[in-house]
């Protein structure tokens, strides 16, 4: 008896493991893509972007290979050297296409409401935590807020963000007091900083915060979240459908 129900458990669990691998195979999120297809489709996307993507990958490649087999012609191991060309070669394509698929993804969602989380998501996680959208208004402006080493900031995020943007930073000073509230601008022009450029600018705000402080912000900031009822708006800037999606693990690498 017991044993007929082990192997209706375990006929049972294989038969859920096979669903889950076929459902993560045809899935549309790159989180259960595995790294060949993440790669893949990644490239595809890229491409369509950028269609000189196939010489930009290749030429390094081969670069990186000829240098190999000249370095092993004059110092012998010449099949060592090849296979550390190729390697080589294949890392460094490996970063070009991080690139360009980082300058493809921010001209897709260029203009369009909440492209600044974008740039949030390139964050270390382990060191920026972001909320966005804490505040949105009827033209689809938006305020986005990360808190990390760098202080607690606030990025407006549209054409005509400024004022939503001011009063949000007015809203959290009153409840942070001692707490420096930044605030940062998207966009083109004096005194804002472009979308694809926000991450390394976050990167490199002085520190000012540890991991405790920044803890107790965050409790803190619970309480205003829960007074503050916010607008819906789509959940994110980039394209939803199929192949459209670009792997966040790709483009960081």
């Amino acid at each position: 008896m017991a044993s007929e129900r082990a192997k209706e458990l375990a006929k049972k669990q294989k038969a859920e493991a096979k669903a889950l691998k076929a459902a993560k195979k045809n899935s549309d999120d790159p989180a259960d893509w595995g790294t060949i297809k993440q790669l893949r489709e990644t490239y595809k996307i890229t491409a369509e972007y950028n269609p000189r993507t196939p010489l930009l990958l290749g030429v390094p490649w081969a670069a990186c290979i000829v240098v190999g087999v000249v370095i092993g012609l004059v110092f012998g191991s010449l099949v060592v050297w090849i296979l550390l060309g190729v390697v080589g070669g294949f890392t460094l394509a490996l970063w070009v296409l991080q690139r360009e698929a980082k300058k493809a993804s921010f001209s897709r969602v260029k203009g369009q409401p909440g492209s600044a989380e974008l740039a949030l998501r390139m964050l270390d996680k382990k060191k920026w935590h972001y909320t966005s959208a804490v505040a949105v208004d009827r033209q689809q402006n938006c305020v986005h807020r990360a808190i990390g080493p760098g202080g607690l900031i606030l990025i407006g995020d549209g054409k005509t963000a400024q004022n939503l943007l001011r009063n949000e930073a007015r809203r959290h000073q009153q409840v942070l007091y001692g707490v420096d509230v930044q605030t940062v601008m998207v966009g083109k022009g004096e005194g804002k900083v472009p979308v694809e450029d926000l991450t390394a600018h976050l990167k490199k705000l002085p520190k000012t915060l540890n991991s405790e402080q920044i803890e107790e912000i965050e409790y803190r900031l619970k309480a205003l979240d829960k007074l503050h009822s916010r607008v819906p708006i789509p959940k994110g800037p980039m394209p939803t459908g199929g192949h459209q999606r670009v792997s966040r693990r790709a483009m960081r690498g």
